[in-house]
């Protein structure tokens, strides 16, 4: 911003005071661009404003401008040491500057090739489900009765029968930890499972899981470390913070996810420009790239996907058709969508799938199942060694009970997934057999998008 017009702004606002509070007031509307040029302009007149860089710090944070709330808060502690949160908050925000500065050098390090080579003929299988939460200990009354021990038996041989399996991990692994999530509600929908847990989820042959999503900071920082620490013990690699990527080898192949939200807390689904960086990060020291990401709008009226942005209780959940092709375009091989708790359809990239959202899956005790919304799917694909689409499959699964998955014979996601495909992608999807299965069209259609900066 020019300093002759920033001095103006200052005139104009009549003091750092009243700048803190028309910034403060654009912030609770919304208006974070202009909350962030009267916070400037605040800090044009007094450097080194404890309020303003606190409230910009914060205007920063929800953007994921993570350099922004590093440069505002750093300062605070030397002119206000003992100011509440700031050792809660100013830490995480540089371990997300960390994890993105390292990630994006190593992609400026990399030569011009987005990748190495794979061979020809190779191909890597990957299965794939929605939204895991196999019972919480807030509140009280909704934990499993054989704690979980039994709740993937099922569909465990339909798991494990593959080169590596992912999910999405909808809530916290921890065993401390309070939530500032419910205030006085007694409707309140925070989760938090035992970290004996994870025992289950490797058991039933997950390698990679999301973080990212709008439960898994339920119970705060610390139960997001103590998550990350249990799935590293476990041997689950995950994605969620900003920056990480997560990293598995499968017969000298090395795959990465990586995983996206809605919030700035986790690898931003809405920074466009940040996102795709993260991805061809992750491209540039892979071989194979999975994207996840949790968004959309949630229930039954929100199993088609619209052409373009989301929201949900005037929440931004993202234009999803947008952020697909950018993910595809920055190096994505596949991308797994789930959030809105029941199926979308399917939609080929370039030859690359696209699952919009794979609903929930093992959701105990706490979900609503009512219609569609325990309708759901082992999602089965194979990749050739650029990526493509080979062949797939949906075994179709059903939330029984509490939310218990088992195979559906009925096969009902089979038959709602084609009809979502056929409706929302008539063009682009791929053609899904009675069976449930699929593959790429000699000629399939390639679907076309434009990357905003």
């Amino acid at each position: 911003m020019a300093a002759w017009w920033m001095m103006a702004v200052a005139a104009a606002a009549g003091g750092p005071e009243e700048s803190l509070a028309e910034g403060i007031a654009h912030q609770r509307a919304g208006r974070v661009e202009q909350a962030i040029v009267a916070y400037e302009s605040c800090l044009s007149q007094q450097p080194q404003h404890p309020g303003c860089l606190w409230e910009i710090g914060w205007s920063h944070w929800s953007q994921g401008n993570w350099q922004g709330v590093v440069d505002a808060w750093s300062p605070l502690r030397t002119l206000q040491p003992g100011r509440p949160h700031l050792e809660t908050y100013l830490p995480q925000a540089e371990r997300h500057l960390a994890h993105l500065q390292e990630l994006f050098a190593s992609l400026e390090q990399q030569p011009a090739t987005t990748r190495a080579p794979v061979t020809e003929g190779r191909t890597i299988r990957i299965r794939a489900v929605g939204d895991i939460m196999l019972g919480s200990t807030f509140p009280e009354g909704h934990m499993p009765e054989d704690d979980a021990v039994g709740a993937l038996a099922d569909v465990t041989d339909w798991l494990a029968d593959a080169d590596l399996t992912f999910g999405n991990l909808e809530g916290p692994l921890c065993d401390t930890g309070v939530t500032r999530k419910c205030g006085t509600s007694e409707n309140c929908y925070a989760f938090r499972s035992p970290t004996r847990y994870a025992r289950h989820l490797k058991a039933a042959g997950f390698d990679l899981l999301s973080t990212a999503n709008n439960h898994s900071g339920d119970f705060g920082e610390t139960c997001r470390r103590a998550t990350e620490q249990t799935l590293d013990a476990a041997g689950i690699a995950w994605s969620g913070a900003p920056g990480t990527v997560a990293t598995r080898t499968v017969d000298g192949l090395k795959v990465g996810m990586v995983a996206f939200h809605t919030a700035p807390e986790t690898n931003y689904l809405l920074d466009g420009p940040t996102a795709s960086r993260t991805i061809a990060a992750a491209a540039a020291q892979h071989d194979v790239v999975i994207v996840s990401f949790h968004g959309g709008a949630e229930g039954t009226d929100a199993m088609h996907v619209p052409d373009g942005p989301e929201t949900f209780y005037g929440e931004d959940r993202g234009d999803l058709r947008r952020f697909a092709r950018r993910a595809i375009e920055a190096g994505a091989d596949v991308v797994f969508g789930h959030g809105p708790h029941v199926p979308r359809g399917f939609e080929l990239i370039d030859g690359h799938l696209v699952a919009y959202s794979l609903g929930n899956f093992a959701t105990y005790g706490r979900f609503s199942l009512k219609g569609h919304l325990a309708t759901s799917l082992v999602l089965d694909v194979t990749l050739d060694h650029e990526g493509r689409l080979v062949r797939g499959a949906i075994l179709p699964v059903h939330q029984v009970g509490r939310g218990i998955p088992r195979k559906d014979d009925d096969g009902t996601a089979i038959a709602l997934i084609n009809d979502l495909t056929r409706t929302d992608f008539p063009d682009t999807g791929p053609s899904i057999a009675q069976d449930g299965t699929f593959t790429r069209p000699t000629a399939a259609p390639i679907a076309q998008g434009e990357s905003e900066e």
